[in-house]
């Protein structure tokens, strides 16, 4: 059903002229770049989404934003114009030294470095421009009875939790309203806990704790107090709301298990004339919003979600600097210290191509328009090549707003047109609806959450024979037959990434290679929570129960251990891309 609908004109039509200017209800496309005045683009009609690669729907759409890293970052011009030609000429003729111009390349790298952050620069503009746009009071539920601040408060709260950055953040412009329009000050505030558990790796928490550093920095410039609490957020919450004397809480939204028990301990022990309002700072349409119910595929929910963009798809106003004091201030925090204090497994250390915060994450999104952009379309099947975004550790992190994202690229994708509509399809309607099934299946990360078709077929081949058999120690230590699978696990340890269609294939080995669906998806889950660095996330949830379960899939030919599970085996890769190539970078030597 899923694949039928993802090629059929009629499914997405809809979804695809939201972002090609076929709703007349979008508002208008400005034009990118430092000039006013630049022409505007058309983005790709329906028949050029249609025109890609064959096989591309089968694209592991929950991990999306990954690519192998580039060799190279911005390449210079392959020629150079004939007003350049002409210069040369003429100094050649005029007898000067060959070193009194700088060479092509130097000239070409100032111009990279100088146009570098242009992005940065554009959005900041954008937000000044928008400085008045409203917030749309359906992004937000009241928990609480309590509905208005209390007299006599002493400010303002938004408990940051999953949105972890200051700008594009609905969440703190809620807080903000309500704080300004109390005439009272503004306060962050995060709760720092960390479960003894091998998930808890200085991976993680360094590209967390460094994030929420840039937030503290920017907060302080706006006149915003940042509290770092240290704690379970049930244990710590209410009484720092009490004894800062705060006349309402706004916090953000998470669908998994663990932050909404957080959101019920926090509610039932804060005091009952506090209210407690959750904002949907994550989701570009709320997640209560685009549905009330478990969708059961994308097939079913791009259609809602796609009504609803034109009313949610819009710009951010800017976070100002807070215009009420705080007359009791933050306690400091010496954030090399919180690190080095933190028990966590360091063995799984930080990788060398993230880099933490929301600057950084604006310039992956930039280097993305810029260069890989252009080859998603085509090319982001294939492991070898540098054609996604690599923008899930920021947006799992909230470093960085997918809806930012969604509206940086369809402004700035004129020269990649062919590219905008796929892509937008699976940062919205594919993320989303990942939120979606954690929000209304509470057995998200497990067998029994999955479809009875799916739980059926599974048991009936449970006892089924394993050509192979493998413990967790040998699948993380990458100890199996399978050059291609060891190469993506180590991939995956090293550099806390994996490439989308390989984690496809990964997922399913496991299955294969397991003596049960229980102990397959178990695995899976660890695996990917401990070394992604975008892990313990909707996308990888979701991702693991696709490609375990049948989630969000239809049923296909039966086979042993698989069922009616979609099937994926050595020889499909070999059809899509260079395997070898793969396997010779990344399969270690001796597993």
């Amino acid at each position: 059903m899923l694949l039928a609908a993802w090629r059929r004109p009629s499914s997405i039509s809809r979804f695809t002229a939201a972002f090609t200017g076929g709703c007349p209800k979008f508002p208008p496309r400005p034009p990118c770049g430092s000039s006013p005045s630049a022409a505007r683009s058309p983005l790709p009609r329906l028949a050029q989404l249609h025109g890609r690669a064959p096989g591309s729907s089968l694209f592991f759409f929950f991990f999306f934003f990954f690519s192998l890293p580039s060799t190279s970052s911005f390449s210079g011009s392959g020629s150079a114009t004939m007003a350049e030609k002409k210069r040369k000429a003429s100094s050649t003729a005029g007898g000067k030294e060959p070193g009194t111009k700088r060479p092509k390349l130097e000239k070409e790298k100032e111009k990279e470095e100088k146009a570098a952050g242009w992005l940065q620069s554009l959005v900041k503009q954008q937000r000044e421009d928008k400085k008045d746009m409203k917030f749309n009071k359906k992004r937000q539920r009241v928990l609480s009875d309590a509905a208005k601040i209390k007299q006599g408060s002493e400010g303002v709260l938004y408990w940051m939790l999953r949105d972890q950055r200051v700008q594009d953040n609905w969440a703190l412009i809620r807080a903000q309203q309500l704080a300004a329009k109390e005439e009272l000050p503004l306060h962050v505030c995060f709760c720092l806990l960390v479960p003894k558990s091998p998930l808890s790796t200085l991976r993680h928490y360094a590209f967390l704790l460094k994030g929420l550093q840039e937030v503290a920095k920017e907060c302080k410039r706006l006149n915003v107090q940042f509290h770092l609490l240290h704690g379970a957020p049930g244990e710590v919450l209410p009484g720092f709301v009490s004894d800062q004397g705060f006349g309402a809480v706004v916090t953000d939204f998470s669908p998994l298990r663990e932050p909404q028990q957080w959101l019920k301990d926090v509610k039932k022990k804060l005091s009952k004339d506090t209210p407690l309002i959750q904002v949907d700072a994550h989701n570009i349409v709320p997640c209560w919003v685009a549905s009330p119910k478990l969708e059961y595929s994308a097939r079913t929910i791009r259609g809602k979600i796609t009504n609803l963009l034109p009313e949610f798809l819009t710009d951010f106003p800017v976070i100002e600097p807070h215009p009420h004091t705080a007359t009791r201030t933050a306690k400091p925090v010496d954030w090399e210290k919180t690190l080095a204090s933190l028990d966590v497994d360091r063995t799984v250390g930080e990788p060398q191509w993230a880099k933490p915060g929301s600057d950084a994450g604006m310039a992956m999104l930039e280097s993305f328009i810029d260069v890989r952009l252009k080859l998603f379309a085509t090319q982001r099947n294939d492991p070898n090549m540098a054609a996604l975004s690599q923008l899930s550790p920021w947006i799992r992190f909230g470093q960085l707003s997918a809806q930012r994202v969604a509206l940086q690229v369809r402004r700035c994708g004129k020269n990649a047109s062919e590219s905008v509509a796929p892509f937008i399809e699976e940062l919205v309607v594919r993320r989303e609806l990942t939120d979606n099934f954690c929000f209304y299946n509470e057995k998200y990360d497990k067998v029994e959450g999955a479809y009875e078709w799916a739980q059926k077929t599974l048991r009936d081949h449970a006892k089924d024979k394993r050509e192979y058999l493998y413990t967790r120690e040998q699948l993380e230590k990458a100890q199996t037959h399978d050059k291609l699978w060891n190469g993506a696990q180590y991939q995956m340890v090293t550099e806390g990434k994996m490439h989308g269609f390989l984690r496809m294939y990964w997922a399913k080995k496991i299955l294969e290679w397991t003596r049960s669906p229980e102990e397959a998806l178990s695995i899976a889950l660890y695996l990917n929570d401990r070394y992604e660095l975008d892990g313990q996330d909707p996308n990888g949830f979701v991702g693991c129960m696709w490609s375990i379960c049948g989630i969000h899939d239809q049923g296909w030919a039966e086979r042993p251990v698989f069922g009616k599970i979609r099937y994926m085996n050595y020889k499909g890769c070999l059809r899509k891309f260079n395997v070898a190539q793969f396997e010779k970078k990344y399969c270690p030597k001796k597993p």
